[in-house]
């Protein structure tokens, strides 16, 4: 295997285990995963992007399984793509306390919009149901682990990851 070939391989194993790292502790935690007041401790890995391109596309599919799981079709399709803009963002976050805040703004106005249309539930209190949270994950558990991870980059994530 050429190097190019070895890249292409490890982003893609790293995708795939976020992935199923997020569904499945979104799915095994159901009862606080979803609804109006909803504490996704999944959402702690939107930090990812920070350290690994491969966050990106891995979240996404992890979003996309989770709400297969207990999500609307309309959940599936606007809460993943707004999990997708979001780790975009915090990707290209200029400060790592930044980095947690797309997911709590976008996730909060997107996800606060899906239960209005899907649940008929109050729009401006179920975006800041959702928005607190998303707080909670992001920046409580989020970012915590955002430092631990910043002091052990390169062995964790390697040299070539870094931004």
């Amino acid at each position: 295997m050429n190097v190019d070939s070895n890249k292409k391989t490890r982003f893609i194993v790293e995708a795939a285990i976020l992935a199923a790292i997020y569904a499945a502790i979104t799915i095994l935690l159901a009862p606080i995963s979803y609804g109006q007041i909803q504490v996704r401790i999944a959402e702690a890995l939107t930090i990812l992007p920070y350290f690994t391109p491969a966050a990106v596309p891995g979240l996404f599919v992890g979003c996309i399984l989770a709400n297969i799981f207990g999500g609307s079709i309309i959940d599936i399709v606007f809460g993943s793509l707004a999990s997708l803009i979001a780790a975009i963002l915090s990707r290209k976050a200029p400060k790592p306390w930044l980095v947690p805040l797309p997911p709590v703004i976008i996730n909060g106005l997107v996800i606060g919009w899906v239960l209005y249309m899907v649940e008929g539930l109050p729009y401006w209190l179920t975006v800041g149901t959702v928005t607190l949270g998303q707080i909670i994950s992001c920046y409580g558990l989020g970012y915590p682990l955002l430092i631990i991870l910043e002091k052990n980059r390169d062995k964790i994530f390697g040299q070539h990851n870094n931004k």
